[in-house]
């Protein structure tokens, strides 16, 4: 590589970009104060979304095609701000850019612990961007921790400050090994006994919008000891600067008074970074920083804007990209240094002092009355009134003071300091192996814990928890109490209601419940909380017989072998067990039988769960009868004693013999009761996967018939086509579904063959046969499955092309480039991105060294056939195929 990183500009010319500074130390920006700097801030957080009872995210149909808001988000954001692209004008890559490396940012605890279990490269590339910040900006780096799940500070209790903040900076130094020194509050909520908070635990500095200022003044000095306060209420205040807010109450402040610094973003860039096309273009966005700078000859000074993360990809497409070359082209073209607020910190002590409204926050303009009252806010244009607002904060403050006496009460016999327990909680809230919980246990514990006493403890942990949870602020945030956000902090409520119950037999729900009543509903079917709380928390809420029921009729489809009638005896059992993950439960089988009698299928077996979260654990038995199709009948009870379970088994397996439906669920109900469950009990993924699999006979049935109809019509269809007119509707799907069909058949195949170099090109020439024949008919092959396995077929060959070096190059490069070609072809809507990612790794680290050594006309070849294949994976290889001509 050369030294600078060529980079094209929006008008299409080339900018170069030292990308290590040249300055003598004197005059070296990033060690003196001097000149321009900016700050982009992204404040990325999705709410909690995981089920209080499975610790997961179900499916949400909303965020179709993905299975969730985060999933989606993160494919449209997180994901491409880590991997952005700088495009020339052929829309080829030249450069990809880990914006979180320049941008400062903080990323939610909770959005971080789901990116770390589903990207885990990801999730890396962000910790090494702090990283890389720390190097580059003086051990400054741009991560900045984040209150924990988001609530509003300055309506908290003085106890759930100081946890919420505690936490969040727990899981910041646990990740990205350091101290925080700044911290994002929620909705920058703030006011007075919020700062004493975060001044008590640390935080050296905090950012906040203009308008939350009241007044300021520069500090005094020897020179000027009793400067005047300039009134900036109506968001005056100069953001160019950091101010220093001291915590007395006092118009004047002594140097031994407590204080933390302030950073307050550009209001007017900010917003139109979220409400106009500003950043869609860097030389836009670069002018309208510009236009923001001060001409009074400072020596140094500050434009930061912050918004949402998630404008970046997700609410607008692909300005991500803007960023990128915003960092390292628009700016340093301008002069103008990037940088983090911690390191712009360490270069200005503040000079001047502000004082802030009493309570305030960026995204209302009525304090904090967003998150409980009928201000107005979230409901702008709309009819919809927020008097739920006001109740549903009532209702839940009055559930956390009856919890904290419930905390305190048994707390105190399990913890010598239940409070500072629950402050160290967090500790285990990302690792919960048995281990660690044990460590901490021993921690706190007033002495050694008797098994269920371990229980009690981490039911109380986990009843504090979810009454933290239950005050995330995008509960109260929108206009309407049954939404989504709304349901789910009621979810919290009633876990943390049913754990109370579990330790204390307190009985609060009918109580929180009538309060509910007082939150009235903008919808008719719901008229208020207490019936929203009945239809969609009741009835979402997860026990023991539940997740036995998800195991019993699962195990139908999974590894269990039918058991015949005459074999029914101890040998069959599993000699070690099945042992087995049901979300958040460990599932230990210790007997299970299967038998089949016609269409009817019925599996008898014996189960101790065990909760990872609380220990808590039950020994139960499961009867389930497959009557065919969508049809199951499932009876759980408690463990009675293997005689008892024997029977049982004895019993359900006669009458299985009668082959009488009507006769095994009579005795099915005699033995376990009249509770019953069926497909519909089962959590959404395995009740989606069974569906498929039940579907699967009848849809490649479906495949037969259809593939046979394209066969004989197939004339007809061309015929069609060729006197231009409408093909009929039936004939045109079935000639869809036919290619389609046989388009997964031969990617499959594909899939299985890849390394045999033949039966692969066969594969591929049959692609592209059926590509030629969609196109002839005109056929959009809707196959996502498809999309997904030539995506993956892709990036396996470029990994085995680029790093394994044992097959034929020539060969490996065509079979890969058609390949690609075909993707085209079919119109499957493939990406390239991660084979783009994997080969300009390999084009710097060793295609690129490689031809500054050629010493062979072989090698030139090969060179530049490597470098033909960057040309087909839409990367600039331009100047280096050049050097080769």
């Amino acid at each position: 590589m050369t030294s600078a990183a060529e980079i094209p500009s929006s008008s299409g010319s080339i900018l170069p970009f030292d990308e290590e500074s040249k300055y003598s130390p004197e005059h070296d920006p990033l060690k003196t104060a001097q000149g321009v700097y900016v700050t982009v801030h992204g404040h990325f957080y999705q709410p909690p979304r995981e089920n209080p009872y499975l610790d997961a995210i179900e499916r949400q149909p909303s965020a179709a095609p993905f299975h969730d808001w985060n999933e989606r988000i993160h494919w449209e954001c997180y994901r491409p701000n880590a991997f952005a692209r700088v495009l020339n004008d052929k829309g080829e890559v030249v450069k990809i850019v880990n914006n979180y490396e320049y941008m400062s940012f903080n990323i939610g605890p909770t959005l971080m612990s789901w990116l770390e279990r589903y990207d885990v490269e990801l999730y890396q590339r962000i910790l090494e961007a702090d990283a890389k910040s720390c190097d580059r900006l003086n051990g400054h780096g741009n991560a900045i921790a984040q209150v924990y799940n988001h609530i509003i500070l300055p309506l908290a209790n003085e106890r759930d400050k100081y946890t919420q903040i505690r936490w969040g900076k727990e899981d910041f130094r646990s990740r990205f090994g350091r101290d925080p020194e700044g911290m994002w509050l929620a909705e920058t909520a703030v006011d007075y006994a919020t700062l004493e908070a975060l001044v008590a635990e640390g935080i050296k500095f905090i950012i906040l919008a203009p308008s939350q200022a009241q007044r300021c003044r520069p500090l005094s000095t020897e020179d000027n000891p009793d400067s005047q306060w300039h009134e900036v209420g109506g968001n005056q205040i100069d953001p160019t600067r950091p101010y220093r807010c001291y915590l007395d109450s006092k118009e004047s402040a002594k140097k031994s008074t407590p204080y933390i610094d302030i950073f307050f973003y550009d209001g007017p860039i900010s917003r139109d970074m979220g409400f106009s096309d500003v950043v869609y273009n860097s030389h836009h966005f670069a002018g309208r920083i510009g236009a923001a700078i001060r001409g009074d000859h400072r020596q140094s000074q500050l434009i930061s804007v912050a918004t949402d993360g998630e404008t970046f990809g997700h609410h607008k497409k692909g300005t991500e990209k803007t960023l990128a070359y915003a960092f390292i082209g628009e700016f340093p073209r301008h002069g103008w240094t990037v940088t983090n607020f911690a390191h712009y910190l360490s270069l200005n002590t503040p000079s001047w002092e502000v004082k802030l409204k009493s309570v305030t926050a960026w995204s209302c303009a009525h304090g904090v009355d967003r998150w409980q009252d009928d201000c107005g806010c979230g409901g702008e244009g709309g009819v919809w009134h927020q008097k739920w607002r006001r109740p549903l904060r009532n209702a839940l403050n009055w559930l956390r003071d009856q919890l904290t006496e419930v905390y305190e009460e048994y707390g105190s016999l399990l913890f010598r300091d239940p409070w500072q327990a629950r402050d160290e909680y967090i500790q285990v809230m990302g690792d919960r192996t048995t281990t660690n919980i044990s460590r901490f246990l021993s921690r706190h514990q007033t002495r050694k814990l008797q098994a269920a006493e371990q229980v009690e403890a981490l039911r109380l942990l986990e009843m504090q928890r979810h009454s933290l949870l239950m005050f995330t602020s995008c509960g109260w945030f929108f206009e309407e109490i049954s939404r989504p956000e709304g349901t789910q902090i009621l979810r919290y409520a009633s876990r943390a209601l049913e754990l109370a119950g579990d330790v204390a037999g307190i009985q609060l729900e009918k109580a929180f419940i009538k309060r509910l009543s007082l939150a009235p509903s903008n919808v008719e079917e719901f008229k208020h909380g207490a019936e929203i709380y009945r239809q969609l928390v009741l009835t979402a809420q997860i026990g023991f017989k539940q997740v036995a029921t998800h195991y019993a009729i699962t195990s139908l489809f999974n590894h269990h072998k039918n058991s015949p009638p005459e074999q029914q005896t101890d040998k069959n059992k599993h000699p070690h067990g099945h042992h087995q993950r049901v979300y958040c439960y460990a599932a230990h089988e210790l007997d299970y039988h299967k038998q089949s009698m016609g269409p009817l299928t019925m599996a008898i077996g014996h189960l101790q769960l065990v909760s990872d979260i609380t220990w808590e654990s039950e020994h139960l038995i499961f009867a389930v009868l497959h009557l065919g199709g969508w049809d199951f009948h499932c009876c759980i009870q408690q463990f009675a004693g293997r005689r008892n379970y024997s029977q049982i088994k004895d019993k359900l397996f006669a009458a299985l013999q009668q082959a009488s439906v009507a006769h095994i669920i009579l005795v099915m109900t005699q033995m376990f009761g009249g509770e019953a469950f069926n497909l519909q009990t089962l959590f959404a993924e395995e009740r989606h996967r069974i569906m498929r699999l039940l579907s699967q006979e009848t849809l490649t049935r479906l495949d037969q018939i259809y593939t046979q109809v394209y066969r004989d019509n197939y004339s007809v269809i061309m015929a069609f086509h060729r006197d231009g007119l409408e093909v009929p509707r039936e004939l045109q799907a079935a000639a869809e579904i036919a290619l389609g069909h046989r388009c997964m058949t031969t990617l499959r195949s594909l899939e299985q063959d890849i390394s045999e170099p033949q039966l692969s090109w066969n594969h591929i020439v049959e692609l592209e046969a059926i590509a030629t024949e969609a196109k002839h008919l005109r056929c959009q092959l809707n196959i996502l499955e498809g999309n997904q396995i030539l995506e993956q077929l892709i990036d396996r060959l470029l990994w085995q092309l680029l790093y394994d070096g044992n097959g034929n190059l020539n060969a490996d490069i065509q079979c890969l480039e058609r390949l690609i070609d075909v993707g085209y072809e079919l119109h499957l809507g493939i990406s390239l991105n991660h084979s783009q990612e994997l080969y300009l790794s390999c084009l710097h680290s060793q295609i690129l060294p490689r031809i500054t050594s050629i010493d062979s006309e072989a090698e030139t070849i090969q060179c530049r056939q490597l470098l033909k294949l960057g040309e087909k994976l839409a990367v600039d290889v331009s100047q280096f195929i050049n050097k080769l001509a």
